[in-house]
């Protein structure tokens, strides 16, 4: 847990000193842009993360834009995975144009922003796609196996005890000849639960 939380640290320390993501995607809009995006990326699933804009439009000086203040005054965004929506809490950020909306991934997968309204008389009706939110897995690092050193010890330990218990079967046979073939038929289901627990192993390799 300390090594997924030094890894995000690094991750948001990293996207303040970056102010552009090329995963961001920007739709035009007459004159304006409109980018979206994360604001730590990859997003990984269960960790706080936002959702940010920037609103723009062409500035004076060619290749320099000019944000746009109060754009979402009667511009709503929503968030949007599979079938279900969010409308998201749009905040300012202290750069004209840039806007933010806190959010904590809860599934991975893909999220598209619906964007619907009006910015000064320029009606606004767009989908942006985000990048998908990813596992926890992605933080790993050096990659951590699926299960299979479990799943081994545990067979492994249910092979030394198929074992004492035929042992001592055999040694102290039942007096009655039906309980003691019940007991070998006990065993013999436990060592092909064992069996099929190796080859299923096996199969996930």
């Amino acid at each position: 847990m300390n090594r997924h939380i030094l890894v995000l640290s690094v991750l948001i320390i990293s996207g303040g000193l970056f102010s552009s993501v090329s995963a961001h995607t920007t739709v035009s809009v007459g004159q304006y842009d409109i980018e979206a995006g994360w604001g730590i990326e990859p997003p990984i699933v269960g960790f706080r993360n936002e959702f940010v804009f920037e609103v723009t439009t062409p500035g004076e000086v060619e290749g320099v834009k000019t944000g746009i203040k109060n754009a979402f005054k009667n511009l709503d965004a929503t968030a949007k995975f599979g079938g279900v929506v969010k409308k998201l809490d749009i905040n300012s950020a202290p750069t004209p144009g840039h806007y933010f909306a806190n959010v904590i991934p809860t599934k991975t997968g893909s999220f598209v922003i619906l964007m619907s309204g009006e910015i000064d008389g320029m009606p606004i009706d767009i989908e942006i796609p985000v990048e998908d939110v990813e596992t926890t897995a992605i933080l790993d690092f050096p990659p951590s196996s699926s299960s299979g050193d479990g799943n081994f010890d545990a067979i492994w330990a249910a092979i030394k005890q198929l074992q004492k218990d035929t042992s001592q079967t055999e040694s102290n046979p039942a007096e009655s000849g039906d309980a003691y073939n019940f007991a070998i038929f006990g065993l013999s289901l436990g060592a092909a639960g064992v069996i099929l627990a190796i080859i299923a192993m096996l199969k996930r390799k």
